[in-house]
């Protein structure tokens, strides 16, 4: 079911499915909530899934604060509209959504019960990557955001899935054309400015699932597995034939981890 409601003075729609313990998955940048249809069909059948249109993406309009820690409030808001009581939730957030769900952690360190970083990191942006985030913004600005998208988006992907499903990527690129220009631009200034979050990693006692791709060359394997050892308890899973894109690229894997991790924890 889609559902919209008033942040601040913005709308921001949202979309829930099935019944059962809650979880939330939160997309990334230049995406929207549809990255997780394969995930939502194998979950809703015995969770309630909640699936938010992050500002400025998926119909929602943007927020005076889009920031991580403004975002992660939003998710909050979001929950408090339809958790109920008893089961504590878990929130899994891909790329940028990574990003947010450890701002939620440490904004609310006893609200979820388990939380999943697929694809994302909790470093800090490095100088270098700061400064290839400068020169997208510059691209952005030029050539609007689809063309920076559709350039961009097959690096997403791995070799093989490039070579054996060119059709997988074309379709994502198709669902994101309609991006908005200024959303990825202040989306880049917060993911540059948000600040390093292992200490998140190290003081949390939730157990954290960790799906990394080898391909990913957004978020690197080494990167990726250095953060594993923070935990208190970490389950870590490696994506042999995926990049940056895990859902899509082997959902059935993606899946199967997701589902283990909540029967689990």
């Amino acid at each position: 079911m889609k559902k919209s409601f008033q942040y601040e003075d913005s709308t921001i729609n949202y979309s829930v499915y099935g019944s059962g313990p809650t979880v939330m998955l939160v997309h990334g940048f230049g995406e929207d909530g549809s990255v997780w249809d394969n995930q939502v069909d194998v979950l809703h059948p015995d969770y309630t899934v909640i699936v938010p249109e992050l500002p400025g993406c998926g119909g929602s309009e943007r927020i005076s604060d889009m920031s991580m820690e403004g975002l992660s409030k939003l998710l909050l808001a979001i929950f408090n509209l339809e958790s109920g009581k008893g089961i504590k939730p878990a929130m899994f957030g891909h790329s940028m959504g990574g990003y947010i769900t450890l701002a939620f952690v440490e904004n609310q360190p006893s609200f979820l019960r388990s939380f999943g970083l697929i694809h994302s990191a909790c470093f800090a942006d490095s100088a270098e990557k700061k400064e290839t985030r400068d020169k997208g913004i510059a691209f952005i600005r030029k050539n609007g955001a689809f063309a920076f998208l559709e350039t961009s988006a097959p690096n997403l992907f791995s070799v093989d899935t490039k070579n054996d499903d060119p059709e997988l990527v074309s379709t994502f690129i198709k669902s994101v054309s309609d991006q908005q220009d200024e959303t990825l631009v202040l989306y880049y200034e917060a993911m540059k400015a948000r600040p390093d979050r292992s200490e998140v990693l190290k003081n949390s006692k939730l157990p954290v699932l960790f799906i990394l791709g080898k391909e990913d060359t957004a978020i690197p394997i080494k990167d990726g597995l250095r953060q594993t050892t923070f935990p208190e308890l970490s389950y870590i899973h490696v994506l042999e034939h995926s990049g940056h894109m895990g859902m899509l690229e082997e959902k059935e894997k993606t899946n199967h981890f997701l589902i283990d991790f909540l029967r689990s924890t």
